[in-house]
């Protein structure tokens, strides 16, 4: 078993546009985080990896970073994948595919490199070389310094193991994480989604406020390395009950189809007695009782959905119901159209950084309590 207490660079993939509120989140989990180019970076040990895997909404993916060098060719990249002590991290039998970027460097072939660790890994090693294994090693080559890491994550943590069934245009559970901590959400108030759509943010927030851990459901390629630890691993899943919560999260949709997903998504989540779906317009939308809270919305956009004109007026109308029935909530739309945004006459703060989402670039804009 190789020491989980060593230390080593990890790195959490951040959707872009979305590295600040990751970081925010990392170190409120503990982590010694900082933001950097595209994610967060830390330091840590195995058990960290397992950890941030389990607990972090905002992250993508966890990368490890298990050594670096310089390469000025192809040759060079060679000898050098093969001084890695490859069997501290990989399992014998267990199949690796390998990929490589290459940026500024005098190796600028993806293929090529990716070629020359992948025989490294085989001939040193002796493992099995398959395009589609579970174990990714990735080589990133950067002004002819050569980064290994290993993605010990698998499928993109978005996955939480129990969304089977997805409306049209769906937020991604990750994205959906950090747009409500960008609203200030902390799992203590109630959230509305008038346009919920699969119940994406109605489950997180949701899950949030009961303490849920987020991959406490699913797998991860970490199992299936030598660093692994089954009852380490147990134990650190083990503290992921949920805590009881009096609050109440509530989805609406004209879909029915949409509204019977989203239950179903719920029930998988194990979240059916703190939420409500139902099937309604935006015009009819009715503030729930109790307190305040938070209405976060993700409504269709041209680029994404339909055409302009029937947009404007849905808008609308979300407004109004808005301004007429939720003094006091606050609310958050993410749109890829300014103008869509300010069709509901609501009065915005300054809008949030541009993030990428299923290639359109789309804007978190907010209020503060409505009057």
């Amino acid at each position: 078993m190789t020491d989980t207490a060593a230390q080593f660079e990890i790195f959490l993939v951040a959707t872009p546009g979305l590295e600040a509120p990751l970081g925010e989140e990392a170190r409120a989990a503990g982590f010694d985080a900082k933001v950097v180019e595209g994610g967060v970076a830390l330091m840590g040990g195995w058990p960290e990896v397992w950890r941030a895997n389990l607990e972090l909404r905002g992250a993508t993916r966890v990368l490890a970073r298990i050594g670096s060098f310089r390469a000025m060719h192809l040759a060079q990249l060679d000898k050098r994948s093969r001084k890695v002590a490859w069997g501290e991290f990989l399992r014998p039998g267990v199949p690796v595919s390998v990929e490589a970027s290459c940026r500024k460097s005098k190796i600028y072939h993806d293929g090529a490199a990716a070629q020359r660790v992948a025989t490294a890994i085989r001939e040193e090693f002796g493992a099995t070389v398959a395009d589609d294994a579970e174990v990714r090693v990735l080589a990133r080559v950067e002004d002819d310094l050569v980064t290994l890491s290993i993605d010990t994550t698998g499928e993109s943590l978005h996955k939480r193991g129990h969304k089977e069934a997805v409306a049209r245009a769906p937020m991604r559970e990750t994205m959906a994480a950090m747009f409500l901590r960008q609203c200030g959400y902390a799992g203590t108030e109630p959230v509305l989604d008038p346009m919920c759509g699969s119940g994406t943010f109605v489950v997180e927030a949701a899950e949030i406020a009961t303490g849920l851990k987020p991959g406490r459901t699913r797998s991860f390629a970490f199992e299936q390395l030598q660093t692994f630890d089954a009852g380490a691993w147990a134990a650190m899943k083990a503290g992921t009950v949920a805590r009881p919560t009096e609050l109440r999260f509530f989805g609406s949709d004209r879909d029915a189809g949409a509204v019977r997903m989203a239950g179903e998504n719920a029930a998988r989540a194990g979240v059916t007695d703190l939420v409500r779906f139902e099937e309604r317009p935006v015009e009819d939308l009715e503030r729930p009782d109790g307190p305040a809270g938070l209405v976060i919305v993700n409504p269709p956009y041209g680029a994404r959905i339909g055409h302009k004109g029937p947009l404007l007026l849905l808008h609308r109308r979300l407004g109004d119901a808005l301004k007429q029935r939720f003094s006091g909530w606050r609310v958050g739309i993410i749109t890829a159209d300014a103008e869509l945004a300010k069709a509901t006459g609501l009065r915005f703060e300054k809008p949030g950084a541009p993030v990428l989402h299923g290639g359109i670039r789309v804007t978190l804009w907010q209020t503060a309590p409505l009057p």
